[in-house]
């Protein structure tokens, strides 16, 4: 990484600051010594300005619509790797061999087991509690169980710690599914991949046997890669900052679980599938449309544009032809919801409002549909979201921990309240 300098004036004052280069990317102003160079602060509302970290693992040009793994393009590990690759290359840098990826694969199947005291853990929580609640109690909960995996200065716990969260996180997911439908718990099967045996736990009784699709499961697992890392978004950055205190792996994903249950980062895809609910058939587009456009009608128009992505998001195209998969192998010709969002999407790409602004289907768009369709409720999707994420999150933790230039996370403020005042007491108060 070459470092050239930036010359920063204030107060007549000229101060140096170093400029860093990454491999591709914008290059960033090291401030780090800014305060102690001019007594000033920066002031950046939401970091989107800030780089609060060096990493090596995920890279996104939103103006392109390039998202890379490790330099990957991600439309390539979606088409051609599945999910435990896909982790493996986050995990490690590198795409494994024939051989690592059994191991690798063998590793993880041998930890998708839950200790059975979890179980009564799970009977503490309402009938109709929300399974993103389940979540981020019982991910947290795992560090009570799983001593021996919490000492984060031991490489080897970290690793076991790692394998363990990939490992049992569609456990989790499929029980507090099935906890939330009461219906009995449904253990793994070490015969079956990674996304075939969380869709056996999810929709399997013990009335009848339960056949996987290799359809709807590929197309999961496709999502699952799609949705396994993000840069620094807002739960990755969430469990940085956690981990940035020392606190366990297992407590870290907990808050990353947290964050990523708002509406306004997980939540997306369930707010798109209610807006194509709501307009209904594809004849009523235009007057949504209309709405969507006039400043002063509140309806927004979910499943387009990106924080990030000013172009096309590069995961949406992906997802589209996923969606159609699914819903052919079903069956589903005529469904109503993907009519709208065909015609949704051809009205968008070419209306001069939304190309003004850059306001392209992002992955939301899609995903919802295809979720549905393959019978998961809304309240579900974004526990999908977690599980797939959780492998970004431990790679982005993982790098932490290993960062020797790493620091507790300490943001700073720009405090507008009172100035300093003396205390009366209640009786001299007017």
């Amino acid at each position: 990484m070459s470092s050239n300098t930036s010359t920063l004036t204030v107060d007549n004052k000229s101060v140096e600051l170093p400029v860093k280069e990454g491999t591709i990317g914008p290059s960033v102003i090291d401030i780090s010594k800014l305060y102690a160079q001019t007594g000033m602060f920066t002031y950046d509302p939401g970091f989107t300005s800030t780089a609060a970290t060096e990493s090596k693992i995920t890279y996104i040009d939103g103006d392109k619509g390039i998202l890379l793994y490790r330099g990957y393009p991600i439309d390539q590990l979606a088409e051609h790797g599945d999910f435990l690759e896909t982790c493996y290359l986050l995990l490690y840098g590198e795409l494994p061999t024939a051989a690592q990826k059994a191991d690798f694969d063998y590793r993880v199947t041998r930890h998708t087991m839950v200790h059975d005291q979890m179980n009564r853990f799970f009977t503490g929580f309402r009938r109709d509690a929300h399974p993103m609640a389940i979540m981020v109690a019982s991910v947290g909960a795992l560090s009570a169980f799983y001593h021996d995996s919490t000492d984060i200065s031991d490489p080897h716990q970290r690793m076991i710690a790692s394998m363990r969260m990939i490992a049992k996180m569609p456990t989790l997911a499929a029980m507090a599914y099935k906890y939330s439908i009461g219906q009995p718990f449904v253990y793994p099967q070490n015969e079956l991949d990674y996304t075939s045996n969380f869709l056996r736990m999810c929709f399997a009784v013990p009335a009848e046997e339960y056949k996987v699709n290799p359809v709807l499961s590929r197309a999961l697992d496709r999502i699952f890669i799609l949705h396994a890392d993000h840069e620094q978004n807002a739960s990755t950055s969430t469990v940085r900052l956690a981990g940035s205190s020392g606190a366990n792996p297992f407590a870290c994903i907990a808050a990353g679980i947290a964050c990523l249950w708002g509406p306004a980062h997980g939540g997306a895809n369930e707010a798109a599938l209610k807006m194509l609910e709501e307009i209904g058939t594809p004849d009523r587009i235009p007057e949504y449309i209309a709405k969507a456009k006039d400043k002063n009608d509140p309806f927004r128009l979910m499943g387009f544009g990106h924080r990030v992505y000013k172009n096309y998001d590069p995961r949406a195209r992906i997802m589209q032809k996923t969606t159609h998969e699914v819903l052919n192998e079903l069956g589903i010709k005529d469904d109503p919801l993907l009519d709208v969002a065909v015609e949704l999407e051809q009205i968008a790409l070419k209306d001069e409002y939304f190309i003004e602004k850059k306001l392209y289907p992002n992955i939301d768009f899609y995903s919802g549909i295809t979720l549905k369709a393959m019978g998961f409720p809304t309240s579900m999707f974004t526990v999908l979201f977690a599980l797939a994420r959780t492998v970004g999150w431990i790679a982005q933790w993982s790098e932490m921990i290993e960062d020797p230039s790493q620091r507790i996370g300490r943001p700073r403020q720009l405090y507008t309240g009172e100035r300093e005042r003396d205390y009366v007491t209640v009786a001299q108060r007017g």
